[in-house]
């Protein structure tokens, strides 16, 4: 869940300009992006960048960084919540993580942020019941957290907003100071620690986070989340940790303790109720999502799913018996009461017989006809194992029920969601079946019974996913590399001559600039535009763009608009830290650690060299 910064840069060159000013880099990878320390670890990879064809955003929407959601890319995509911070194509997070495009969700979103409108925040992982809290002012929760490695920049900025933004429309705020993990997993001292947590805490204050309707903590500090996360940690094995994040017999405790901890952390707005709770963080993140909603999972009483027959169903073929029943007319003696044996005969007929009496092909059973005749799509493997389980369940009548099964619940709780259940059920030792509740009021009945009867009833944590930015010298944007990106501390005249220092999307000289139009999806000062200096103006990113693209604007003047609009802002979000220190003093967080001043060993180099 921390967001951490590596030090690789792009080989840099001299290269002049569409406006004559000196450009650093002579080829700028497209997606080559990085965000800041940000806790939720967001997970990057090490991969080849290509460059993609600038296309021109549609109207009322910015397309903020030369990532047309396609972009070619390596051929595979590794998450690394410590690693280093580039996602070279995007596209493969939703085929190959299951990581949902925002734009699907957008529109349920009530008035949504600018980063949400332009792109920058680009997936997501079942925001959907967050978004539907927001419209109806039902309870939800906001969190995320910062390993204070370094100084806060723009990179972090994109949380800070995120949050803030959903804790004004009322979802409960969480922002924390993942110090464990900085000690456990970077080697950072506490007393270092300690410095930059305080600068991290102010920025939050200065850009708008109230500490009195939210929650500050450090995680060292927090007794509760200490004794959560060693609860879920037996609901957690070493081999996970293999999987996940590539830990080995190399791996020191403290750092596979420090995974527990982000994963309470992911959780801890749930201790009190239960409710939908969205973790804002760059895609490197999604492992620890993943794993959370999976602990989630497991510390449920109840699971709830649907179910036709007595026997259980893996999804792929609950999908294909739903499409089954809804044939039972077809196949059915009586089509009220269709039996599991008439239901297998139908899909052994139906689905294993030959598909063209001219041929002598055979159908055997692949996903092409299933698709065709029942319109969902199944492989081999799942057709023979549901005619096998529809035979073996003989006449049994299939009809559709929604199942309780009994994952972790007390026997006292098993009894009370028997007595609540109304309508028709049935009892089996490990589960219940209820005929007259749909899948909805069921999952609400029991995460009711649930918290009465002692348990957390967590809803799955939701996550949404932001673009990493570029840095300013064309590559990562690198903690350890200051000219790649504006620290939130930086003078206003340092960040000033950032700016026009950067590298742009521009041609070589103002000629082809005019004839070709500027490449500004490759571009690290359009994206300052997109990401922070248009702020909600969408209709300066828009301009900025077309403007770029079209060939009307040149990198000179472009840099000089944005260098005095960074300069501004970071005039006033410095003279608002100050008015903020106040603030902070006055909250419950510790602003200095009373741990024992020794120095952790720096555990980097037993995951692969991963970078800071």
């Amino acid at each position: 869940m921390t967001r951490d910064t590596d030090d690789d840069i792009t080989d840099t060159s001299s290269e002049v300009d569409a406006d004559g000013d000196v450009d650093i880099t002579t080829t700028l990878p497209t997606n080559t992006e990085c965000d800041a320390d940000t806790t939720m670890n967001e997970d990057s990879d090490n991969l080849t960048e290509t460059e993609t064809e600038v296309t021109v955003p549609p109207t009322g929407r910015t397309i903020p960084d030369g990532g047309a959601t396609d972009a070619e890319g390596a051929d595979d995509v590794t998450l690394d919540p410590w690693g280093s911070s580039t996602v070279s194509d995007y596209q493969k997070l939703f085929t190959e993580f299951g990581i949902e495009t925002f734009d699907d969700v957008l529109p349920a979103v009530p008035n949504p942020h600018y980063l949400m409108r332009r792109g920058v925040i680009f997936g997501h992982r079942e925001y959907s019941p967050v978004a539907e809290a927001l419209r109806n002012d039902d309870p939800a929760a906001v969190l995320s957290g910062f390993m204070p490695t370094g100084d806060p920049h723009i990179g972090h900025k994109l949380v800070f907003d995120e949050i803030i933004w959903h804790q004004q429309r009322g979802a409960d705020a969480y922002a924390l100071i993942a110090d464990l993990e900085a000690h456990a997993a970077r080697g950072l001292s506490w007393s270092e620690i300690d410095d930059h947590a305080r600068d991290y805490l102010l920025s939050l204050l200065a850009l708008g986070f109230d500490p009195e309707s939210g929650e500050l903590y450090r995680q060292s500090g927090n007794r509760e989340l200490q004794d959560f996360a060693f609860e879920l940690g037996s609901q957690a094995n070493f081999s996970e940790f293999e999987g996940i994040y590539g830990f080995d017999s190399e791996t020191n405790v403290a750092y596979m303790q420090s995974v527990i901890t982000q994963m309470a952390d992911i959780l801890y707005p749930q201790l009190e109720e239960p409710k939908p709770t969205v973790i804002p963080v760059g895609p490197d993140q999604d492992p620890h999502v993943r794993f959370a909603r999976d602990l989630a999972a497991r510390m449920r009483f109840f699971k709830v799913t649907k179910a036709y027959a007595s026997f259980e169903l893996t999804e792929p073929e609950r999908e294909l018996i739903a499409a089954v029943y809804d044939e039972r007319e077809v196949y059915a003696e009586d089509a009220s009461r269709p039996r599991c044996a008439e239901a297998a005969t139908w899909v052994m007929n139906h689905l294993m017989a030959p598909t063209d009496d001219t041929s002598n092909e055979t159908h055997d059973g692949n996903a092409d006809m299933s698709v065709d005749t029942l319109g969902v799509v199944v492989s081999d493997a799942v057709v023979e194992s549901t005619i096998e389980k529809l035979e073996n369940a003989g006449m049994e009548p299939l009809r559709p029920r929604v199942r309780f099964l009994d994952a972790n619940a007390t026997d006292e709780a098993f009894e009370a969601l028997i007595t609540a259940i109304d309508g028709e059920k049935r009892r089996y030792d490990e589960h219940i079946d209820a005929f007259d509740l749909n899948a909805a009021d069921a999952t609400d009945l029991a995460r009711e019974v649930e918290t009465n009867h002692g348990g957390y009833g967590f809803v799955a944590p939701s996550s949404i996913y932001h673009r990493f930015m570029t840095g300013l010298t064309g590559g990562k944007m690198s903690s350890s590399v200051p000219a790649s990106h504006i620290s939130l501390l930086d003078e206003p005249e340092k960040g000033y001559e950032k700016v026009k220092q950067a590298t742009t999307g521009g041609r070589e000289t103002a000629q082809k600039q005019r004839e070709l139009g500027g490449k500004a999806d490759e571009c690290p000062v359009y994206e300052l535009y997109a990401y922070l200096l248009a702020n909600d103006d969408d209709t300066l990113a828009t301009e900025v763009y077309n403007e770029c693209v079209s060939g009307d604007r040149l990198c000179g003047s472009c840099k000089e608009q944005a260098a005095e609009l960074m300069q501004a802002f970071l005039e006033e979000h410095q003279e608002k830290r100050k008015e903020v220190q106040s603030l902070l003093e006055d909250t419950d967080i510790s602003l200095t650690s009373d741990r024992r001043k020794i120095a952790a060993s720096d555990t980097t180099d037993s995951l692969d060299d991963k970078e800071e």
